[in-house]
């Protein structure tokens, strides 16, 4: 009977207090309501059929549903270190404040990190270090197919469409990528209002639900493609196979959440579920793939097109570059995503258990290109969990010409990590539709935060490339990386992650890449199936 001890207790609590308010105090009527409250509660509980823990121990168990929806907060400010990635360190969040606020990001008493633990990565560097003055350090994009290539920024926002987040993010976003003079992909939500009145340079993302160019049946459209690329502001257009967070998963925007807003950028009409298909309906083969791209190429007019993926079955990009091969038609860049991305709220095993993490699949894709000598026709971007430059350094290294951050950028405009981006309650105003809540994020301090993030991680960027004796980010190579192994040895990067050489899937002298070349010999460009 100890179950029902606190219930008990309230019970003779607020007999006593109706007593010595009818023979003492009226006073005594305050205590009286609130313990009669938990008297009702504690009878609501013993009835109903839903909590177990309820009919157990009524009004008390109650605290267990308290603690847990308190416990994240809890876990991040009191219990774990600077160092736990949950999924980001506070001392990953911590830098990217300070820089967006332009505080001292400097650190004294030397690392915290576990240096001589398995994982453990850090650059060489030079005797003879350079000092490098401008940091506006820039990519060109653009094959020989393109007429309008794009001078891009090296580290540049990653997709977040306009409906995931709030209009005021968006806008303070690409404000900042104006300021900056770097680019913010659109997200799948297409262009919206808020990145019109940002003018910062945008990259529009083609995704399966072909939001912006969408046909009445769902499908590509493309006049209405015509119109939205011919925007002087878009400099690029990214056809999305699939992202980190949930790659092979498609989604549904409820009717329920279509404002008049969302229904304007992405062409879809109110009061019906707008659906995102897992798969593109405008092509189903490599070859037809790699069509679209060069359709896309010509009805922009010109501008550099690409694709971002998340590296699921390596056979089935094998299957793309041999279809860029056969048809000529070769992308003008490819985003390679991990699975460690997330601004997408995803079922936790997508999240946890579907993708290639960004280092494998980029080192992939990167050996790929070189092996079907098409490397230096596609430039290589890559995104996530890059906010520091370092990370950037890595990944540079590791074979992409630019990175995308999205999460960094969210925490330039005040994300704290809490985690409720899919429920429409984001405490700072950031992943949330509810007005209230986005007006707390002033769009004029914000964007100088982006601004100023971009700027500063830009120059400590520089500082890192002048310290290994490099002019700039993009000869960073993997022999500049060193790697502590799990045996606690030291790993040169050339050891762990090196480059294959130029053309070997195309000939079959040398031994190098055994595991590539047997992909390769299964990929077939007229059909992503695998042979029989």
């Amino acid at each position: 009977m100890n179950r029902y001890a606190t219930f008990a207790g309230v019970v003779l609590l607020a007999v006593v207090s109706l007593v010595l308010s009818l023979l003492w105090t009226w006073w005594m009527l305050i205590p009286l309501a609130g313990f009669a409250f938990l008297s009702v509660l504690g009878i609501h509980d013993v009835v109903q059929p839903h909590h177990s823990i309820l009919r157990n121990y009524p009004v008390l168990g109650h605290m267990r549903f308290l603690f847990e929806g308190i416990r994240p907060e809890i876990r991040q400010y009191l219990i774990e270190s600077d160092q736990d990635e949950e999924p980001f360190s506070r001392d990953a969040r911590s830098l990217v404040y300070q820089r967006a606020k332009g505080q001292e990001d400097k650190r004294p008493f030397g690392t915290r990190m576990r240096v001589y633990d398995s994982g453990y990565a850090w650059v060489t560097h030079s005797v003879n270090p350079i000092h490098i003055e401008d940091t506006d350090f820039r990519v060109t994009i653009g094959g020989d197919a393109c007429k309008k290539p794009y001078s891009a920024s090296i580290y540049n926002i990653s997709a977040m469409s306009y409906g995931s987040l709030s209009g005021n993010a968006i806008l303070a976003l690409n404000t900042g990528a104006r300021i900056g003079g770097f680019a913010h992909d659109t997200g799948e939500g297409s262009v919206s209002r808020y990145h019109k009145q940002g003018g910062g340079d945008l990259i529009y993302q083609v995704a399966s639900g072909y939001f912006g160019c969408r046909a009445s049946d769902g499908g590509f459209d493309p006049d209405k493609f015509r119109e939205t690329a011919s925007l002087d502001q878009i400099k690029m257009i990214e056809l999305k196979l699939s992202q980190g967070a949930k790659p092979g998963h498609g989604g549904m925007l409820p009717a329920s959440k279509i404002s008049p807003e969302i229904a304007e950028a992405r062409g879809v009409p109110m009061g019906v579920d707008c659906i995102s298909p897992a798969a593109h309906s405008a092509f189903t083969t490599p070859i037809e793939m790699m069509e679209f791209i060069g359709r896309l190429r010509d009805l922009s007019g010109g501008k550099p097109v690409g694709f971002k993926l998340c590296i699921g079955h390596r056979r089935e990009f094998m299957c793309m570059v041999k279809a860029m091969l056969e048809t000529g038609i070769a992308p003008d860049f490819i985003v390679v995503d991990g699975t460690e991305g997330g601004t997408g709220a995803a079922p936790l095993e997508f999240s946890n258990h579907v993708g290639m993490p960004m280092v494998e699949g980029l080192i992939f894709v990167h050996n790929t290109l070189r092996g079907a000598g098409l490397r230096d026709q596609v430039k290589i971007g890559a995104a996530g969990k890059i906010v520091s430059s370092f990370d950037i350094a890595r990944t540079l290294a590791l074979g992409a010409d630019w990175c995308n951050a999205a999460r960094g950028f969210m925490f330039a405009i005040g994300c704290i990590q809490a985690q409720a981006c899919h429920t429409n309650h984001c405490p700072v105003g950031v992943a949330t539709q509810d007005p209230i809540r986005q007006r707390a994020l002033d769009v004029g301090s914000k964007s100088e935060r982006v601004a100023r993030f971009h700027a500063n991680t830009m120059k400590a960027l520089g500082e890192m490339t002048g310290a290994a004796g490099l002019t700039h980010p993009g000869k960073f190579l993997p022999r500049h990386m060193m790697i502590r192994s799990g045996d606690g040895e030291m790993l040169v990067g050339d050891e762990a992650y090196p480059y294959l050489p130029n053309g070997f899937l195309l000939t079959d002298k040398g031994f190098e890449g055994e595991d590539y070349r047997l992909r390769w010999a299964r990929a077939d460009a007229r059909s992503f199936a695998p042979p029989d």
